[in-house]
């Protein structure tokens, strides 16, 4: 039976929802990550929250959603850090589980970061180091 958004938003009352990247398929992949073990961080631009997202918060169980809105998994947020984009470290970038190097981040980065909004000079970064808490995927296989 599948989990419904209502459900979760009572079992975790102060559960914000959110989707991980800007297009389906970049979705589909990040969720990939998270239920592979391999993305334990993710990262958000600053001004995302000044425009109304709500802040992440250490402790918290958060939904994450599928592209189409539908409950994906449950995530919970561990650690959370204020920084500039050219002050994310190696290991950083390399616990957000897309690239193999800080190099490869930080030009990944910069360009999803071009397509939502731009990338400032000094741009403020929230990094989180989250825990994959609960899956809804059936079967184990990505939804």
């Amino acid at each position: 039976m599948a989990t419904t958004l209502s459900d979760l938003k009572s079992r975790y009352p102060s559960a914000e929802t959110f989707r991980f990247g800007d297009s389906p398929a970049l979705s589909r992949a990040l969720l990939s990550l998270v239920r592979s073990g391999r993305k334990v961080a993710t990262c958000s631009a600053l001004h995302e929250f000044q425009d109304g997202e709500p802040f992440p918060k250490v402790g918290r169980r958060d939904i994450c959603l599928n592209w189409d809105g539908t409950p994906a998994l449950v995530i919970e947020t561990l650690e959370l850090i204020r920084c500039r984009f050219d002050e994310v470290t190696e290991d950083m970038a390399l616990a957000e589980g897309e690239d193999d190097s800080l190099e490869d981040w930080r030009v990944g980065h910069r360009d999803y970061f071009e397509r939502n909004g731009g990338v400032l000079s000094g741009m403020q970064l929230i990094w989180g180091r989250v825990a994959l808490f609960e899956d809804f995927s059936q079967d184990g296989l990505p939804t």
